[in-house]
């Protein structure tokens, strides 16, 4: 059986630790914890094998039955905690959430852990991104197309961090990550005879007319600099969406979406 206490204090020690996890990357980092909010993200949580340390509810928010749909009576070491409305509107960013809020363990995202579901792999790989919508909307992107993984390379954002979680609607926790420099990624694609597909301006070609049946990575860098030459040579073929106004680049997960689904539609969506 769960433990379950109440706490109405925002001074309480517990939730003093649970938003310095909310507000520090630091504390994520050394802890190994994170913190989510809702009951779609928390049901993605479980689906994604997250273990949960801490289940905070507010009852004037969720209703019971919800409560209990949720089936966490199966976690027996999980320390269930009420807490008043005023602390759970602390905790939570938008009340919104239907009053849940937890704690739970940060996985490992190792190269090595990769266990692609096809023979010839389809991934992308996000260079040095830096905003955390950014990153959950290719998340979402990657969901949507059922992409066998994303890289990031050259992180900058900790993966856990409470925006990536909210703008990726929990697919942070269901969709295959790995994270590395882009040195040890490039020596992990080539080894494994995955073509690199770099998004570039130069040297490249239109990216209907590119090949993405086979085993291949999509690489994007940022809007700012684009990618790095370290990509940009390693790269089997740079690819291109033409631009037909004044700019000369599109929002990173706009550009995303373009180019799996184009690998998509030649892949007969499979």
């Amino acid at each position: 059986m769960m433990k379950t206490v109440r706490i109405s204090s925002v001074q309480n020690p517990i939730i003093k630790r649970a938003l310095l996890l909310k507000e520090k990357s630091r504390e994520r980092k050394k802890s190994g914890l994170f913190v989510l909010e809702g009951i779609r993200e928390l049901q993605l949580a479980l689906r994604g094998g997250i273990v949960l340390e801490t289940f905070f509810y507010c009852p004037e928010i969720i209703r019971q039955e919800i409560l209990d749909s949720l089936g966490l009576h199966q976690f027996s070491a999980l320390k269930k905690i009420e807490v008043s409305k005023e602390v759970y509107q602390k905790l939570a960013h938008r009340e919104t959430t239907e009053g849940i809020f937890a704690i739970g363990k940060s996985k490992t995202h190792t190269l090595d852990q990769l266990i692609f579901k096809r023979k010839r792999p389809l991934i992308l790989i996000a260079q040095a991104p830096e905003k955390p919508g950014n990153i959950g909307a290719l998340l979402r992107t990657a969901d949507a197309a059922d992409l066998d993984a994303v890289i990031i390379a050259d992180p900058k954002t900790d993966l856990y961090n409470p925006n990536i979680i909210r703008s990726s609607v929990g697919c942070v926790f269901t969709t295959p990550i790995a994270l590395g420099s882009s040195a040890h990624i490039i020596r992990f694609l080539q080894e494994n005879q995955i073509a690199i597909y770099g998004a570039a301006l130069s040297a490249s070609k239109h990216y209907v007319e590119v090949d993405f049946k086979c085993a291949c990575a999509i690489v994007l860098g940022t809007e700012a600099t684009g990618l790095s030459p370290e990509w940009l040579e390693k790269s089997d073929q740079n690819i291109i969406i033409p631009m037909l106004g004044e700019i000369d680049s599109m929002n990173v997960s706009v550009s995303a979406a373009i180019l799996i689904f184009e690998a998509k539609r030649q892949r007969d969506f499979s």
